[in-house]
Protein backbone atom coordinates (compact mmCIF):
# COMPACT_ATOMS: atom_id res chain seq x y z
CA UNK A 1 0.00 0.00 0.00
CA UNK A 2 1.33 3.26 -1.04
CA UNK A 3 2.18 5.62 2.17
CA UNK A 4 0.62 8.96 2.14
CA UNK A 5 2.72 11.95 2.86
CA UNK A 6 2.21 15.74 3.48
CA UNK A 7 2.39 18.30 1.03
CA UNK A 8 5.08 20.02 2.82
CA UNK A 9 7.44 17.50 3.47
CA UNK A 10 11.12 17.53 1.72
CA UNK A 11 11.90 14.01 0.68
CA UNK A 12 15.59 13.41 1.77
CA UNK A 13 17.97 12.01 -0.04
CA UNK A 14 21.96 11.07 0.66
CA UNK A 15 24.73 11.06 -1.75
CA UNK A 16 26.88 7.49 -1.47
CA UNK A 17 26.01 4.23 -0.84
CA UNK A 18 28.53 1.20 -0.46
CA UNK A 19 28.49 -2.73 -2.27
CA UNK A 20 31.04 -4.73 -2.05
CA UNK A 21 34.54 -2.73 -1.54
CA UNK A 22 33.68 0.37 -3.48
CA UNK A 23 31.39 3.37 -2.86
CA UNK A 24 29.16 4.79 -5.85
CA UNK A 25 27.68 8.11 -6.24
CA UNK A 26 23.98 8.31 -6.24
CA UNK A 27 21.29 10.92 -6.58
CA UNK A 28 22.98 13.03 -9.75
CA UNK A 29 21.11 15.55 -11.50
CA UNK A 30 20.97 13.96 -15.13
CA UNK A 31 20.58 16.28 -18.47
CA UNK A 32 20.59 15.23 -21.94
CA UNK A 33 23.95 15.88 -23.72
CA UNK A 34 23.86 17.04 -27.34
CA UNK A 35 27.83 17.35 -27.85
CA UNK A 36 29.59 14.12 -26.89
CA UNK A 37 33.34 15.42 -27.76
CA UNK A 38 32.72 18.53 -26.33
CA UNK A 39 30.29 18.22 -23.03
CA UNK A 40 31.72 20.90 -21.09
CA UNK A 41 29.74 23.88 -22.33
CA UNK A 42 26.70 21.88 -22.16
CA UNK A 43 27.83 21.21 -18.52
CA UNK A 44 28.56 24.80 -17.20
CA UNK A 45 25.60 26.28 -18.43
CA UNK A 46 23.17 23.29 -16.41
CA UNK A 47 25.94 24.11 -13.33
CA UNK A 48 25.21 27.73 -14.03
CA UNK A 49 21.41 28.30 -14.76
CA UNK A 50 19.70 24.44 -13.20
CA UNK A 51 21.52 22.87 -10.17
CA UNK A 52 23.50 26.00 -8.85
CA UNK A 53 26.80 24.76 -7.22
CA UNK A 54 27.48 22.42 -8.99
CA UNK A 55 31.40 21.72 -9.78
CA UNK A 56 31.21 17.58 -10.61
CA UNK A 57 29.93 15.70 -13.27
CA UNK A 58 30.72 12.90 -15.48
CA UNK A 59 28.78 12.20 -18.88
CA UNK A 60 27.15 8.50 -19.74
CA UNK A 61 27.80 7.41 -22.94
CA UNK A 62 25.01 5.50 -25.41
CA UNK A 63 22.18 6.18 -27.85
CA UNK A 64 20.71 9.01 -25.88
CA UNK A 65 23.92 10.75 -24.37
CA UNK A 66 23.70 12.30 -20.99
CA UNK A 67 25.28 14.11 -18.33
CA UNK A 68 25.57 13.95 -14.28
CA UNK A 69 26.13 16.84 -12.30
CA UNK A 70 26.82 16.95 -8.44
CA UNK A 71 28.24 19.32 -6.20
CA UNK A 72 30.49 18.46 -3.95
CA UNK A 73 28.91 20.75 -0.73
CA UNK A 74 26.41 17.74 -0.79
CA UNK A 75 28.89 15.18 0.17
CA UNK A 76 29.89 14.06 -3.07
CA UNK A 77 33.62 13.57 -4.19
CA UNK A 78 35.83 13.63 -7.21
CA UNK A 79 36.69 10.05 -8.53
CA UNK A 80 33.40 8.62 -7.36
CA UNK A 81 31.66 6.04 -9.83
CA UNK A 82 27.93 6.43 -10.37
CA UNK A 83 26.05 4.14 -9.85
CA UNK A 84 23.31 4.22 -12.26
CA UNK A 85 25.94 4.32 -15.42
CA UNK A 86 27.29 0.90 -13.65
CA UNK A 87 24.09 -0.90 -13.40
CA UNK A 88 22.82 0.13 -17.03
CA UNK A 89 26.04 -1.03 -18.33
CA UNK A 90 25.39 -4.33 -15.90
CA UNK A 91 22.11 -4.95 -17.33
CA UNK A 92 23.68 -4.98 -20.83
CA UNK A 93 20.84 -4.54 -23.70
CA UNK A 94 18.00 -3.68 -21.19
CA UNK A 95 16.72 -0.23 -22.60
CA UNK A 96 14.05 0.27 -20.06
CA UNK A 97 14.33 -1.09 -16.20
CA UNK A 98 12.65 0.15 -12.97
CA UNK A 99 13.90 -0.60 -9.53
CA UNK A 100 14.48 0.20 -5.81
CA UNK A 101 17.48 -1.72 -4.37
CA UNK A 102 17.96 -1.53 -0.72
CA UNK A 103 21.13 -0.53 0.44
CA UNK A 104 23.32 0.77 3.27
CA UNK A 105 22.62 4.69 3.55
CA UNK A 106 18.88 3.56 2.68
CA UNK A 107 17.09 3.14 -1.04
CA UNK A 108 18.00 3.49 -3.95
CA UNK A 109 15.90 4.47 -6.53
CA UNK A 110 16.45 4.46 -10.22
CA UNK A 111 14.25 4.92 -13.54
CA UNK A 112 15.83 3.95 -16.76
CA UNK A 113 13.03 4.50 -19.55
CA UNK A 114 14.05 4.21 -23.51
CA UNK A 115 17.88 4.74 -22.71
CA UNK A 116 17.84 7.63 -20.93
CA UNK A 117 17.89 8.45 -16.88
CA UNK A 118 15.09 10.50 -16.20
CA UNK A 119 15.73 13.72 -14.57
CA UNK A 120 14.57 12.60 -10.77
CA UNK A 121 15.08 8.53 -11.76
CA UNK A 122 18.43 8.62 -10.07
CA UNK A 123 17.61 9.43 -6.31
CA UNK A 124 18.93 7.54 -2.67
CA UNK A 125 16.23 8.35 0.00
CA UNK A 126 16.79 7.82 3.21
CA UNK A 127 13.08 6.76 3.93
CA UNK A 128 11.41 3.62 2.54
CA UNK A 129 8.37 5.43 2.42
CA UNK A 130 9.53 8.02 -0.34
CA UNK A 131 11.55 5.12 -2.12
CA UNK A 132 8.18 3.06 -2.41
CA UNK A 133 5.70 6.04 -3.38
CA UNK A 134 8.17 6.91 -6.13
CA UNK A 135 8.55 3.95 -7.64
CA UNK A 136 4.76 2.57 -7.20
CA UNK A 137 4.19 5.64 -9.13
CA UNK A 138 6.10 5.13 -12.18
CA UNK A 139 5.03 1.00 -12.04
CA UNK A 140 1.87 1.91 -13.97
CA UNK A 141 3.91 2.35 -16.89
CA UNK A 142 3.72 -0.10 -19.16
CA UNK A 143 6.40 -2.46 -20.92
CA UNK A 144 8.92 -1.94 -19.01
CA UNK A 145 11.68 -4.71 -19.57
CA UNK A 146 12.92 -5.41 -15.81
CA UNK A 147 11.80 -4.41 -12.63
CA UNK A 148 13.60 -4.66 -9.36
CA UNK A 149 11.78 -4.35 -6.12
CA UNK A 150 12.94 -5.65 -2.28
CA UNK A 151 11.71 -8.78 -1.80
CA UNK A 152 9.86 -7.94 1.08
CA UNK A 153 7.66 -5.34 -0.52
CA UNK A 154 6.00 -8.92 -2.29
CA UNK A 155 5.28 -7.23 -5.46
CA UNK A 156 4.61 -9.08 -8.09
CA UNK A 157 6.92 -10.00 -11.48
CA UNK A 158 9.95 -8.30 -9.65
CA UNK A 159 13.72 -9.34 -9.63
CA UNK A 160 15.19 -9.81 -6.60
CA UNK A 161 17.95 -7.65 -5.23
CA UNK A 162 21.04 -8.58 -7.13
CA UNK A 163 22.36 -4.95 -6.49
CA UNK A 164 26.00 -6.02 -6.13
CA UNK A 165 26.94 -8.21 -8.86
CA UNK A 166 25.66 -5.80 -11.35
CA UNK A 167 27.35 -3.21 -10.79
CA UNK A 168 30.71 -5.01 -10.59
CA UNK A 169 29.90 -6.04 -13.74
CA UNK A 170 29.27 -2.54 -14.84
CA UNK A 171 31.55 0.54 -16.15
CA UNK A 172 32.71 2.54 -13.78
CA UNK A 173 32.69 6.01 -14.79
CA UNK A 174 33.70 8.22 -12.13
CA UNK A 175 32.70 12.00 -10.99
CA UNK A 176 35.29 14.81 -12.25
CA UNK A 177 35.65 18.49 -11.50
CA UNK A 178 33.85 20.69 -14.04
CA UNK A 179 36.93 23.09 -13.92
CA UNK A 180 39.56 20.67 -13.92
CA UNK A 181 41.10 22.98 -16.71
CA UNK A 182 42.56 24.77 -14.53
CA UNK A 183 44.11 22.07 -12.71
CA UNK A 184 46.88 22.37 -15.18
CA UNK A 185 46.61 25.85 -15.81
CA UNK A 186 47.22 26.48 -11.98
CA UNK A 187 50.50 23.71 -12.46
CA UNK A 188 51.74 25.65 -15.40
CA UNK A 189 51.64 28.92 -13.29
CA UNK A 190 53.21 27.65 -10.46
CA UNK A 191 56.35 25.87 -12.56
CA UNK A 192 56.74 29.23 -14.20
CA UNK A 193 56.69 30.94 -10.85
CA UNK A 194 59.20 28.11 -9.26
CA UNK A 195 61.66 28.93 -12.39
CA UNK A 196 61.80 32.74 -11.91
CA UNK A 197 62.57 31.75 -8.59
CA UNK A 198 65.71 29.58 -9.10
CA UNK A 199 66.92 32.39 -11.75
CA UNK A 200 66.12 35.43 -9.26
CA UNK A 201 68.08 33.54 -6.67
CA UNK A 202 70.55 32.55 -9.17
CA UNK A 203 71.40 35.86 -10.12
CA UNK A 204 71.57 37.51 -6.88
CA UNK A 205 74.39 34.79 -5.65
CA UNK A 206 75.95 35.63 -9.05
CA UNK A 207 75.96 39.20 -7.95
CA UNK A 208 77.28 38.79 -4.07
CA UNK A 209 79.99 36.47 -5.05
CA UNK A 210 81.56 37.30 -8.57
CA UNK A 211 81.19 41.27 -9.03
CA UNK A 212 82.76 43.88 -7.08
CA UNK A 213 80.80 45.79 -4.74
CA UNK A 214 79.47 48.87 -5.95
CA UNK A 215 78.70 52.18 -3.97
CA UNK A 216 74.96 52.30 -3.31
CA UNK A 217 73.42 55.08 -4.54
CA UNK A 218 70.58 56.44 -2.15
CA UNK A 219 67.74 58.16 -3.49
CA UNK A 220 65.81 60.44 -1.83
CA UNK A 221 62.42 58.76 -0.33
CA UNK A 222 59.17 60.15 -1.87
CA UNK A 223 56.01 59.93 0.62
CA UNK A 224 53.56 58.36 -1.97
CA UNK A 225 50.15 59.59 -0.39
CA UNK A 226 47.71 56.36 -0.46
CA UNK A 227 44.40 56.97 -2.43
CA UNK A 228 41.42 56.68 0.20
CA UNK A 229 38.90 53.87 -1.26
CA UNK A 230 35.11 55.23 -0.92
CA UNK A 231 33.21 53.33 1.67
CA UNK A 232 32.59 49.55 0.37
CA UNK A 233 29.00 49.20 -0.45
CA UNK A 234 26.76 47.22 1.74
CA UNK A 235 25.33 44.16 0.30
CA UNK A 236 21.79 44.92 1.36
CA UNK A 237 21.92 48.60 0.06
CA UNK A 238 20.75 46.86 -3.93
CA UNK A 239 18.84 43.85 -3.48
CA UNK A 240 16.23 42.24 -5.77
CA UNK A 241 12.83 43.18 -4.63
CA UNK A 242 11.74 39.65 -3.24
CA UNK A 243 8.06 40.90 -4.32
CA UNK A 244 9.56 41.03 -7.60
CA UNK A 245 11.51 38.11 -8.39
CA UNK A 246 8.12 35.74 -6.90
CA UNK A 247 5.71 37.89 -8.92
CA UNK A 248 7.95 37.30 -12.16
CA UNK A 249 8.48 33.77 -11.09
CA UNK A 250 4.98 32.97 -10.54
CA UNK A 251 3.77 34.54 -14.48
CA UNK A 252 6.72 32.59 -16.19
CA UNK A 253 5.26 29.38 -14.35
CA UNK A 254 1.94 29.73 -15.10
CA UNK A 255 2.69 30.00 -18.77
CA UNK A 256 4.66 26.70 -18.93
CA UNK A 257 2.17 25.10 -17.00
CA UNK A 258 -0.71 26.12 -19.63
CA UNK A 259 1.39 24.40 -22.60
CA UNK A 260 -0.09 20.69 -22.71
CA UNK A 261 0.51 18.10 -25.51
CA UNK A 262 -1.08 14.94 -25.96
CA UNK A 263 1.93 12.35 -24.85
CA UNK A 264 4.10 14.52 -22.77
CA UNK A 265 4.48 15.01 -19.43
CA UNK A 266 6.12 18.61 -17.70
CA UNK A 267 9.25 17.75 -15.26
CA UNK A 268 10.10 20.86 -12.82
CA UNK A 269 10.09 23.95 -12.97
CA UNK A 270 13.28 26.42 -11.63
CA UNK A 271 12.79 29.86 -11.94
CA UNK A 272 15.86 32.59 -11.05
CA UNK A 273 15.61 36.66 -11.30
CA UNK A 274 17.34 35.56 -14.21
CA UNK A 275 15.20 33.49 -15.91
CA UNK A 276 13.31 30.53 -16.01
CA UNK A 277 14.11 26.82 -17.25
CA UNK A 278 12.09 23.52 -17.49
CA UNK A 279 11.56 20.34 -19.58
CA UNK A 280 8.62 18.46 -20.86
CA UNK A 281 9.02 14.48 -21.37
CA UNK A 282 7.62 12.52 -24.21
CA UNK A 283 5.81 9.59 -22.50
CA UNK A 284 3.48 8.23 -25.83
CA UNK A 285 2.84 11.35 -28.21
CA UNK A 286 5.19 12.42 -31.09
CA UNK A 287 8.14 15.13 -30.77
CA UNK A 288 6.04 17.44 -33.47
CA UNK A 289 3.04 17.15 -30.95
CA UNK A 290 4.81 19.53 -28.51
CA UNK A 291 6.84 21.42 -30.81
CA UNK A 292 3.77 22.52 -32.18
CA UNK A 293 2.12 23.40 -28.54
CA UNK A 294 5.13 26.07 -28.04
CA UNK A 295 5.23 27.62 -31.71
CA UNK A 296 1.78 28.32 -30.85
CA UNK A 297 1.76 29.36 -27.60
CA UNK A 298 2.39 32.99 -27.63
CA UNK A 299 5.15 32.13 -25.40
CA UNK A 300 8.95 34.06 -26.22
CA UNK A 301 11.27 30.95 -25.38
CA UNK A 302 15.25 32.25 -24.69
CA UNK A 303 16.26 28.71 -25.66
CA UNK A 304 14.73 25.40 -26.69
CA UNK A 305 16.75 22.29 -26.75
CA UNK A 306 16.26 18.78 -28.00
CA UNK A 307 17.82 15.91 -26.52
CA UNK A 308 19.37 13.46 -28.91
CA UNK A 309 16.76 10.79 -28.68
CA UNK A 310 14.05 13.30 -29.14
CA UNK A 311 11.80 12.57 -25.69
CA UNK A 312 13.11 15.29 -23.39
CA UNK A 313 13.01 18.91 -24.75
CA UNK A 314 14.33 21.38 -22.45
CA UNK A 315 13.35 25.08 -22.57
CA UNK A 316 14.34 28.13 -20.88
CA UNK A 317 12.03 31.54 -20.65
CA UNK A 318 13.51 35.26 -19.67
CA UNK A 319 11.48 37.17 -17.01
CA UNK A 320 11.23 40.69 -16.16
CA UNK A 321 13.71 41.85 -14.16
CA UNK A 322 13.36 43.19 -10.99
CA UNK A 323 13.25 46.23 -9.21
CA UNK A 324 16.10 46.79 -6.36
CA UNK A 325 16.30 47.83 -3.08
CA UNK A 326 17.54 49.00 -0.04
CA UNK A 327 16.79 46.62 2.58
CA UNK A 328 19.03 46.77 6.13
CA UNK A 329 18.60 43.72 8.19
CA UNK A 330 16.25 44.45 11.56
CA UNK A 331 17.00 40.64 13.02
CA UNK A 332 20.24 39.65 15.12
CA UNK A 333 20.18 35.79 14.64
CA UNK A 334 18.55 34.35 17.52
CA UNK A 335 15.90 37.10 16.97
CA UNK A 336 15.47 35.55 13.73
CA UNK A 337 15.20 32.42 14.62
CA UNK A 338 12.63 32.61 17.25
CA UNK A 339 10.35 35.04 15.00
CA UNK A 340 10.88 31.88 12.30
CA UNK A 341 9.69 29.33 15.40
CA UNK A 342 6.89 31.43 16.15
CA UNK A 343 5.65 31.59 12.48
CA UNK A 344 6.27 27.77 12.16
CA UNK A 345 4.01 27.48 15.26
CA UNK A 346 1.32 29.33 14.46
CA UNK A 347 1.04 28.49 10.93
CA UNK A 348 1.81 24.99 11.29
CA UNK A 349 4.57 25.15 8.35
CA UNK A 350 7.62 23.85 8.16
CA UNK A 351 10.51 27.25 6.94
CA UNK A 352 14.11 25.59 7.19
CA UNK A 353 16.77 26.92 8.48
CA UNK A 354 20.61 27.61 7.87
CA UNK A 355 23.00 30.00 9.07
CA UNK A 356 25.84 31.08 6.75
CA UNK A 357 28.76 33.20 6.59
CA UNK A 358 29.62 35.54 3.26
CA UNK A 359 32.77 37.42 2.98
CA UNK A 360 33.09 40.68 0.82
CA UNK A 361 35.99 41.76 -1.44
CA UNK A 362 37.19 43.68 0.72
CA UNK A 363 37.26 40.94 3.47
CA UNK A 364 34.27 41.87 5.22
CA UNK A 365 31.91 39.23 7.10
CA UNK A 366 27.92 39.12 7.07
CA UNK A 367 26.15 36.64 8.82
CA UNK A 368 23.03 35.39 6.90
CA UNK A 369 20.32 32.77 7.47
CA UNK A 370 19.76 30.53 4.61
CA UNK A 371 15.72 30.03 4.34
CA UNK A 372 13.91 27.13 2.20
CA UNK A 373 9.84 26.57 1.93
CA UNK A 374 7.94 24.00 0.21
CA UNK A 375 4.10 24.49 0.35
CA UNK A 376 1.74 24.31 -2.01
CA UNK A 377 0.76 27.72 -1.80
CA UNK A 378 1.58 29.94 -4.62
CA UNK A 379 3.88 32.43 -4.61
CA UNK A 380 1.42 35.71 -4.17
CA UNK A 381 0.37 34.05 -1.15
CA UNK A 382 3.65 33.91 0.48
CA UNK A 383 4.89 37.64 -0.70
CA UNK A 384 3.34 39.47 2.11
CA UNK A 385 4.44 36.78 4.96
CA UNK A 386 8.24 37.34 3.17
CA UNK A 387 8.46 40.83 2.58
CA UNK A 388 7.84 41.21 6.80
CA UNK A 389 11.98 40.48 7.08
CA UNK A 390 14.06 43.17 6.27
CA UNK A 391 17.35 42.11 4.36
CA UNK A 392 15.61 39.27 2.34
CA UNK A 393 16.52 37.98 -0.64
CA UNK A 394 14.80 35.02 -2.93
CA UNK A 395 17.03 33.32 -5.25
CA UNK A 396 14.79 30.52 -6.58
CA UNK A 397 11.51 29.71 -7.19
CA UNK A 398 10.65 25.97 -8.10
CA UNK A 399 7.64 24.11 -9.12
CA UNK A 400 7.03 20.25 -8.60
CA UNK A 401 3.65 19.85 -11.16
CA UNK A 402 3.02 16.03 -9.78
CA UNK A 403 2.83 17.36 -5.89
CA UNK A 404 2.10 21.01 -7.01
CA UNK A 405 4.20 22.27 -4.54
CA UNK A 406 6.69 25.42 -4.63
CA UNK A 407 9.85 25.77 -2.90
CA UNK A 408 11.10 29.19 -2.46
CA UNK A 409 14.68 29.41 -0.99
CA UNK A 410 17.16 32.71 -0.61
CA UNK A 411 18.67 34.66 2.64
CA UNK A 412 17.92 37.23 5.14
CA UNK A 413 21.31 39.61 6.38
CA UNK A 414 21.41 39.46 10.56
CA UNK A 415 22.32 42.40 12.57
Amino acid sequence: MEIEETQSEEKAWKSTFTAGSTTYAASLFWQPLMNEDKPLPEVKEAAENILEGADLYLTRKGKSPQFGLAASTQGFTKGLPSAAVALITGLGTVTSFLGVFKVDTGWWYICFRNDVILSDGDTLFISERDAKNQFISMLTVPDWDAIFAPPEWGIEDTRPDELGPLLEKGLQVKLDKIDASNDSIMLLVIIACFAIILWFAYSTLKDLFFSAPETPIIAPIEQVQQEELPPEPKPWESIANPIDVMRNCYKATQKVVELVAPGWRLEGVTCKSTGLVTSWRREIGRLTFMEQALDVSGVEFKSRVLSADGNTLMASLPVEEPQTLNSPPEYTQSDLINTINDINQALSINIALTPKKWVSPRGTQYDLMEFSITSNNDPLTWMDLLMKFSGLTVHTVTYDINSANWTFKGEIYEL
